[in-house]
């Protein structure tokens, strides 16, 4: 398992939110940000500006009404402090998804390196394939229920 991401373990340390409010992307972004813990020395303004940074470049949208903000580089010092933020929204937004469906939840990528960053991406990809996984996703499923149905996907 060391060349894998544990995705359970990053969603287990940046938790799960439900029901978060905005019309826009950067809305979305300001209130996650707000709502998160953050290792010391990190300010929720700077996660802010690093997710709408990124945006503005392309949409990070991928389809089936998920998208997947993150930083344009690295912004966690250490490995032990990378995690990944399920946001469920309340209501859905447009992000200029690829398949225009409107966006419903958020898998928000805050890592240490480049190379964790795309093992982190292509795990994603592959559990967003799966059928069961979106529905999971749909159903706005806990974080608990995420985490064993990641592992037995995995």
């Amino acid at each position: 398992m060391e060349n894998e991401v544990d995705i359970a373990k990053l969603i287990h340390r940046g938790g799960v939110l439900r029901d978060v409010d905005g019309k826009t992307p950067q809305e979305i972004y300001k209130k996650v940000c707000s709502m998160i813990d953050l290792p010391d020395g990190m300010t929720a303004d700077q996660v802010y500006n690093a997710l709408c940074a990124r945006e503005e470049v392309l949409s990070t949208a991928v389809g089936n009404g998920i998208a997947l903000p993150h930083a344009r580089t690295p912004i966690m010092k250490e490995e032990s402090e990378q995690r990944i933020i399920v946001v469920y929204l309340k209501n859905p937004i447009d992000m200029k998804a690829p398949d225009e469906r409107p966006v419903t939840v958020l898998f928000v990528l805050l890592t240490h390196n480049s190379q964790v960053h795309l093992k982190v991406l292509s795990a994603l990809a592959g559990l967003f394939r799966d059928s069961d996984f979106r529905k999971a996703l749909e159903m706005q499923v806990d974080e608990a229920t995420l985490s064993s149905l990641i592992k037995r996907l995995a």
